[in-house]
Protein backbone atom coordinates (compact mmCIF):
# COMPACT_ATOMS: atom_id res chain seq x y z
CA UNK A 1 0.00 0.00 0.00
CA UNK A 2 1.10 3.56 -0.68
CA UNK A 3 0.72 6.09 2.13
CA UNK A 4 1.04 9.89 2.16
CA UNK A 5 2.24 11.46 5.42
CA UNK A 6 1.52 15.21 5.68
CA UNK A 7 3.44 16.38 8.75
CA UNK A 8 5.90 19.22 9.43
CA UNK A 9 7.68 17.62 12.42
CA UNK A 10 10.79 16.18 10.73
CA UNK A 11 11.67 13.79 13.53
CA UNK A 12 8.15 12.38 13.61
CA UNK A 13 8.13 12.07 9.81
CA UNK A 14 11.30 9.97 9.91
CA UNK A 15 9.88 7.74 12.65
CA UNK A 16 6.69 7.23 10.64
CA UNK A 17 8.56 6.70 7.37
CA UNK A 18 10.88 4.08 8.87
CA UNK A 19 8.15 2.26 10.78
CA UNK A 20 5.74 2.18 7.85
CA UNK A 21 8.43 1.01 5.41
CA UNK A 22 9.43 -1.78 7.80
CA UNK A 23 5.79 -2.90 7.68
CA UNK A 24 5.69 -2.99 3.89
CA UNK A 25 4.19 0.40 3.05
CA UNK A 26 5.46 2.74 0.33
CA UNK A 27 5.66 6.19 1.92
CA UNK A 28 5.57 9.68 0.43
CA UNK A 29 5.82 12.77 2.64
CA UNK A 30 4.85 16.43 2.52
CA UNK A 31 6.02 19.06 5.02
CA UNK A 32 3.26 21.61 4.40
CA UNK A 33 -0.40 21.71 3.49
CA UNK A 34 0.03 23.00 -0.05
CA UNK A 35 2.41 20.23 -1.07
CA UNK A 36 0.25 17.69 0.75
CA UNK A 37 -2.86 18.71 -1.17
CA UNK A 38 -1.00 18.65 -4.48
CA UNK A 39 0.27 15.11 -3.86
CA UNK A 40 -3.06 13.89 -2.51
CA UNK A 41 -4.89 15.07 -5.63
CA UNK A 42 -2.27 13.81 -8.08
CA UNK A 43 -1.69 10.31 -6.68
CA UNK A 44 -4.05 7.46 -5.82
CA UNK A 45 -2.95 6.88 -2.23
CA UNK A 46 -4.34 3.99 -0.21
CA UNK A 47 -4.40 6.23 2.88
CA UNK A 48 -3.28 9.66 4.10
CA UNK A 49 -1.88 10.46 7.55
CA UNK A 50 -2.61 14.13 8.18
CA UNK A 51 -1.50 16.61 10.82
CA UNK A 52 -3.87 19.53 11.46
CA UNK A 53 -1.34 22.26 12.29
CA UNK A 54 0.67 22.71 9.10
CA UNK A 55 2.52 25.52 7.33
CA UNK A 56 0.65 26.81 4.29
CA UNK A 57 -2.95 25.66 4.31
CA UNK A 58 -4.02 23.89 7.49
CA UNK A 59 -4.75 20.19 7.69
CA UNK A 60 -8.44 21.00 8.14
CA UNK A 61 -8.51 23.12 4.98
CA UNK A 62 -6.54 20.45 3.10
CA UNK A 63 -9.10 17.84 4.09
CA UNK A 64 -12.05 20.05 3.12
CA UNK A 65 -10.51 20.78 -0.28
CA UNK A 66 -9.66 17.12 -0.85
CA UNK A 67 -13.22 16.01 -0.15
CA UNK A 68 -14.66 18.90 -2.18
CA UNK A 69 -12.66 17.64 -5.17
CA UNK A 70 -13.97 14.11 -4.57
CA UNK A 71 -10.72 12.73 -3.19
CA UNK A 72 -11.65 9.35 -1.72
CA UNK A 73 -8.42 8.24 -0.01
CA UNK A 74 -9.12 7.36 3.63
CA UNK A 75 -7.62 9.94 6.00
CA UNK A 76 -6.22 9.37 9.48
CA UNK A 77 -5.74 12.64 11.37
CA UNK A 78 -2.70 12.58 13.64
CA UNK A 79 -2.82 15.62 15.90
CA UNK A 80 -1.72 17.03 19.24
CA UNK A 81 -5.25 18.37 19.59
CA UNK A 82 -6.91 15.70 21.69
CA UNK A 83 -10.08 17.39 22.96
CA UNK A 84 -13.38 15.71 22.11
CA UNK A 85 -14.52 18.72 20.08
CA UNK A 86 -11.34 18.56 17.98
CA UNK A 87 -11.90 14.89 17.21
CA UNK A 88 -15.53 15.53 16.32
CA UNK A 89 -14.59 18.42 14.02
CA UNK A 90 -11.96 16.32 12.26
CA UNK A 91 -14.37 13.46 11.64
CA UNK A 92 -17.09 15.87 10.49
CA UNK A 93 -14.66 17.38 7.97
CA UNK A 94 -14.34 13.98 6.32
CA UNK A 95 -11.57 12.16 8.19
CA UNK A 96 -11.99 8.41 8.58
CA UNK A 97 -10.23 8.26 11.95
CA UNK A 98 -8.48 10.49 14.48
CA UNK A 99 -5.45 9.61 16.61
CA UNK A 100 -4.06 11.99 19.24
CA UNK A 101 -0.33 12.50 19.86
CA UNK A 102 1.54 10.93 21.58
CA UNK A 103 0.44 7.60 20.15
CA UNK A 104 1.35 3.93 19.96
CA UNK A 105 2.80 3.00 16.55
CA UNK A 106 1.09 -0.39 16.73
CA UNK A 107 -2.24 1.36 17.26
CA UNK A 108 -1.54 3.58 14.26
CA UNK A 109 -0.89 0.47 12.14
CA UNK A 110 -4.14 -1.11 13.35
CA UNK A 111 -6.09 2.05 12.52
CA UNK A 112 -4.52 2.21 9.05
CA UNK A 113 -5.56 -1.40 8.43
CA UNK A 114 -9.08 -0.56 9.59
CA UNK A 115 -9.62 2.50 7.39
CA UNK A 116 -8.22 0.78 4.29
CA UNK A 117 -10.36 -2.33 4.78
CA UNK A 118 -13.20 -1.21 2.52
CA UNK A 119 -15.50 -3.41 0.41
CA UNK A 120 -14.31 -1.66 -2.76
CA UNK A 121 -10.75 -2.73 -1.97
CA UNK A 122 -10.99 -6.08 -0.21
CA UNK A 123 -13.28 -6.96 2.70
CA UNK A 124 -11.25 -9.96 3.89
CA UNK A 125 -8.14 -10.13 6.01
CA UNK A 126 -7.05 -13.31 4.21
CA UNK A 127 -6.28 -13.32 0.49
CA UNK A 128 -6.07 -16.67 -1.30
CA UNK A 129 -5.20 -18.27 -4.63
CA UNK A 130 -5.20 -22.07 -4.94
CA UNK A 131 -3.34 -23.25 -1.81
CA UNK A 132 -1.61 -19.89 -1.24
CA UNK A 133 -2.86 -17.82 1.72
CA UNK A 134 -1.82 -14.32 2.81
CA UNK A 135 -3.06 -12.95 6.15
CA UNK A 136 -2.99 -9.15 5.87
CA UNK A 137 -3.39 -8.38 9.58
CA UNK A 138 -0.93 -10.99 10.87
CA UNK A 139 1.42 -10.52 7.90
CA UNK A 140 1.72 -14.26 7.43
CA UNK A 141 1.97 -16.26 4.20
CA UNK A 142 1.43 -20.00 3.74
CA UNK A 143 1.50 -22.29 0.71
CA UNK A 144 0.00 -25.75 1.09
CA UNK A 145 0.00 -25.07 4.83
CA UNK A 146 3.75 -24.38 4.89
CA UNK A 147 4.85 -20.99 6.36
CA UNK A 148 6.77 -18.76 3.94
CA UNK A 149 9.01 -15.97 5.18
CA UNK A 150 8.84 -12.79 3.09
CA UNK A 151 10.52 -9.42 3.41
CA UNK A 152 8.30 -6.34 3.77
CA UNK A 153 8.57 -5.47 0.06
CA UNK A 154 7.98 -9.07 -1.02
CA UNK A 155 4.88 -9.18 1.17
CA UNK A 156 3.56 -5.92 -0.31
CA UNK A 157 4.18 -7.15 -3.85
CA UNK A 158 2.43 -10.46 -3.20
CA UNK A 159 -0.48 -8.65 -1.53
CA UNK A 160 -0.87 -6.45 -4.62
CA UNK A 161 -0.83 -9.45 -6.97
CA UNK A 162 -3.40 -11.27 -4.84
CA UNK A 163 -5.69 -8.24 -4.64
CA UNK A 164 -5.48 -8.00 -8.45
CA UNK A 165 -5.80 -11.78 -8.90
CA UNK A 166 -6.46 -12.63 -12.55
CA UNK A 167 -5.66 -9.07 -13.69
CA UNK A 168 -2.42 -8.11 -15.42
CA UNK A 169 -0.42 -5.71 -13.23
CA UNK A 170 2.03 -3.52 -15.12
CA UNK A 171 5.52 -2.62 -13.94
CA UNK A 172 4.33 0.98 -13.50
CA UNK A 173 1.42 -0.12 -11.30
CA UNK A 174 3.79 -2.15 -9.14
CA UNK A 175 6.21 0.76 -8.74
CA UNK A 176 3.32 3.08 -7.88
CA UNK A 177 1.90 0.81 -5.20
CA UNK A 178 4.94 -0.91 -3.68
CA UNK A 179 7.69 1.70 -4.00
CA UNK A 180 7.56 5.45 -3.31
CA UNK A 181 8.68 8.78 -4.72
CA UNK A 182 12.27 8.25 -3.54
CA UNK A 183 12.68 5.48 -6.11
CA UNK A 184 13.46 6.74 -9.63
CA UNK A 185 12.34 3.58 -11.44
CA UNK A 186 15.57 3.29 -13.39
CA UNK A 187 16.49 -0.31 -12.54
CA UNK A 188 15.09 -3.81 -12.90
CA UNK A 189 13.91 -3.82 -9.26
CA UNK A 190 10.42 -5.11 -10.12
CA UNK A 191 11.82 -8.04 -12.08
CA UNK A 192 14.24 -8.87 -9.26
CA UNK A 193 11.44 -8.96 -6.66
CA UNK A 194 9.15 -10.98 -8.90
CA UNK A 195 11.94 -13.55 -9.11
CA UNK A 196 12.35 -13.48 -5.31
CA UNK A 197 8.63 -14.19 -4.93
CA UNK A 198 8.66 -16.99 -7.48
CA UNK A 199 11.46 -18.78 -5.64
CA UNK A 200 9.55 -18.61 -2.38
CA UNK A 201 5.91 -19.19 -3.36
CA UNK A 202 6.12 -21.06 -6.70
CA UNK A 203 9.42 -22.89 -7.12
CA UNK A 204 8.65 -25.85 -4.85
CA UNK A 205 4.90 -25.93 -5.48
CA UNK A 206 2.31 -26.73 -8.13
CA UNK A 207 0.58 -25.07 -9.83
CA UNK A 208 2.78 -22.08 -10.67
CA UNK A 209 0.74 -18.98 -9.84
CA UNK A 210 2.86 -15.96 -10.82
CA UNK A 211 2.96 -15.57 -14.59
CA UNK A 212 4.67 -13.12 -16.93
CA UNK A 213 2.55 -11.53 -19.64
CA UNK A 214 5.19 -10.56 -22.16
CA UNK A 215 5.17 -6.85 -22.97
CA UNK A 216 2.48 -6.11 -20.38
CA UNK A 217 3.41 -7.14 -16.84
CA UNK A 218 2.57 -9.90 -14.38
CA UNK A 219 -0.51 -11.73 -13.24
CA UNK A 220 -1.23 -14.07 -10.37
CA UNK A 221 -3.64 -16.59 -11.84
CA UNK A 222 -5.31 -19.67 -10.39
CA UNK A 223 -5.70 -22.72 -12.60
CA UNK A 224 -9.15 -23.07 -14.14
Amino acid sequence: MRILVVEDDRKLVEVLRQGLKENGFAVDTAADGNQGLELALATGYDAIILDLMLPGISGADLLKELRARHGVAPVLILSARSAVEDRIRGLDLGADDYLAKPFSFQELLARLRAITRRPAVEPKNTLTAADLELDVARREVRRAGRPIELTAKEFSLLELLLRKKGVVVTRGMILDRVWDLDYDGGSNLVEVYINYLRRKVDQDFEPKLIQTVRGSGYVLREPA
